[in-house]
Formats: structure tokens, C-alpha cells, sequence
């Protein structure tokens, strides 16, 4: 059974160079970085999306995180006064969408406001209700379209400095290209690698480097929802570490229990490297882009040279 938790509010504006020449800077995850006043009012649902509004925004924009407790399970958040009190002020809110956090409309409809702009991912990437994956942010391609839409918001709060937030994007976007890099190496060295899972955390992450996710559906599905999983999909998964049918197991590194440690300990016990992902971003030390690269880093080391990743 999972435990539910009140996430930690964090800031995380950042301030960037205004030149469009100049790289994306690092969202400020202690609240030290300045804005200027009369800064817009923003949040992200989860910190990796506060993070590109804080790229993006820099020194106009004030940037908060509802989650970023690397200890929560952001399945099972509950909102707190605090988190209402913050999306009520909001210029700007960007929520993931596809029933992930639905605790923001809640509070959104409970404090209506025609003025505030809230970009939804799912509904930015014109994904149905029905998509059974909601961790959009590790799909190459995503935060591409949230930085423009973020970029496009901002600039209609305040168009004296649309050219400085299109800049801002630009130079986000650019910075991806690390990560799409690591992905096509990957992809072009070790094709259809087998891994195995427990949720499908990273699962739009694999796909896009041609990885061969082994686990069932079901059990993934089953562990994301807190719902037990049947006999004969736990016994499929042990024989993927018995029989050493893969080469990596990810697992979600927020949220674990008696079962998940199971399998942790079976892949370890059978010489299989284990690889940690997250739901929010891990921080401090990351942005969104270094922590993407991050993750194909450890894939790769396990996938080299059967170094585990637990922790990054």
C-alpha cells in the first residue's frame, strides 16, 4: 500500500542571459535566484516542468515546483493549503495531464480565474485520456513543445519581452541535443537491448532507444496503480532475472516496496545491473536536460559494463 505524502514546495526561477546567443541556464532550486519586480507568478505541477518554465522565463518569471520530494509517490500526492494558495496565484501553470495530476484542476476549478494560462501536456501533444502512460516528460519531443508553448504564454503576459523568452526557448531546445545524441548512440550501438521494469516510468524513454522492455504490461500497470500483481506476471518478471533473459533492470527509485525490493535483490543476486529512474527530477545538481542525459548514461554503463545506477 502506498503512503501518501505532502510534497515539499520548492522555488526554482532562473535566471538566464538575455542574449539569444547564450545557452539555457540551470534552474535555482533554493529560491536564491533574483527576478525582477512584477516577476510573473508560475508553477509547474512537477519540478522538471518548473524547471523549463524557469529556463525559459529566467529573470522575468518567478518558477514554483508542487512536486519535487524525491521521497513522494506522485500517484498518491494530496494537495496541501499551501500547494491551493500557490496555484491560486499562478500566471502560469504547466500540469502533465493524463490523469497524473489531476489534484490541479481541482484546485484550478475551485479558483477560477480567466487571466491564468495553463498549458496541459497531454492536451499539448493531443494525447487521449485513454494514454496509458503519463510520464510524458522522459518522451523525446515533449518538453520541446512545452518550452515554445511556455515561451508563447510568457510573451503574452508580458510582450515587451517575447524576443528575450523565444530566445530563452530556442536556447532550451538546443540543449536537448545531448540528450537526442545519447539516445541515437545508443540506439545505433545496442538495438533491442532486453531490460526489464517495474513501472513504466522510463518506458517512452526505451522505446526511443530501441530497448526491448520484456516486463508485462500488466505488472507495470499494476505496480503504477498500487494494485498487486498477479502470480503468473511477478513469476514472468523473476524468470527475466533467473534465466538472464535482460540486461538492465530500471526500477522507480521513488517509490518501492517488499516486491520491488524483491526484484532489486533477484536481478542483483543473478549479476544484472540495476538502474534507477525517477518522477521528478532529482535535485540538486540537474536540470532537466543534464538529467536526461543522465539516465542514458547509466543505460549505457549497465549495458557496457554491468555498473548499477541506483542513485544519481
Amino acid at each position: 500500500m502506498r503512503i501518501r505524502l505532502l510534497a515539499a514546495i520548492i522555488p526554482v526561477a532562473a535566471v538566464l542571459a538575455a542574449s539569444a546567443c547564450s545557452s539555457a541556464g540551470t534552474a535555482n532550486t533554493t529560491g536564491t535566484a533574483k527576478t525582477v519586480p512584477g516577476a510573473i507568478l508560475a508553477v509547474g505541477a512537477e519540478n522538471e516542468y518548473a524547471d523549463v518554465i524557469g529556463q525559459v522565463g529566467g529573470k522575468y518569471v518567478a518558477a514554483t515546483a508542487i512536486m519535487s520530494n524525491p521521497n513522494t509517490d506522485p500517484h498518491t500526492f494530496e494537495a496541501s493549503p499551501q500547494v491551493a494558495q500557490e496555484v491560486s496565484q499562478a500566471q502560469l501553470v504547466v500540469q502533465n495531464g493524463v490523469g497524473y495530476d489531476t489534484f490541479m484542476n481541482t484546485i484550478e476549478n475551485a479558483q477560477a480565474s480567466s487571466s491564468r494560462k495553463v498549458i496541459d501536456v497531454q492536451q499539448l501533444l493531443g494525447l487521449p485520456n485513454s494514454t496509458p502512460n503519463p510520464h510524458l516528460w522522459y518522451k523525446p519531443g515533449t518538453m520541446t513543445a512545452v518550452a515554445n508553448a511556455v515561451a508563447q504564454d510568457l510573451s503574452e503576459l508580458k510582450p515587451a519581452e517575447a524576443a528575450y523568452f523565444k530566445a530563452n526557448a530556442q536556447a532550451f531546445i538546443k540543449e536537448l541535443t545531448g540528450w537526442e545524441n545519447a539516445i541515437a548512440t545508443f540506439t545505433s550501438k545496442y538495438p533491442g537491448t532486453p531490460v526489464a521494469t517495474t513501472e513504466p516510468v522510463a518506458d517512452y524513454l526505451l522505446q526511443a532507444m530501441n530497448a526491448d522492455n520484456l516486463t508485462p504490461w500488466a505488472l507495470q500497470a499494476d505496480i503504477m496503480n498500487g494494485v498487486d500483481p498477479s502470480p503468473q506476471d511477478v513469476a514472468t518478471q523473476r524468470s527475466l532475472f533467473t534465466e538472464h533473459k535482460v540486461k538492465v533492470f530500471l526500477y522507480n527509485q521513488q517509490v518501492t516496496d517488499s516486491l520491488t525490493e524483491s526484484f532489486i535483490q533477484l536481478a542483483q543476486q543473478n549479476g544484472i545491473p540495476v538502474v534507477g529512474v525517477y518522477e521528478t527530477m532529482p535535485t540538486p545538481g540537474y536540470d532537466y536536460q543534464t538529467w536526461m542525459v543522465a539516465e542514458v548514461n547509466a543505460l549505457t554503463k549497465a549495458v557496457t559494463s554491468k555498473i548499477s545506477t541506483e542513485h544519481l
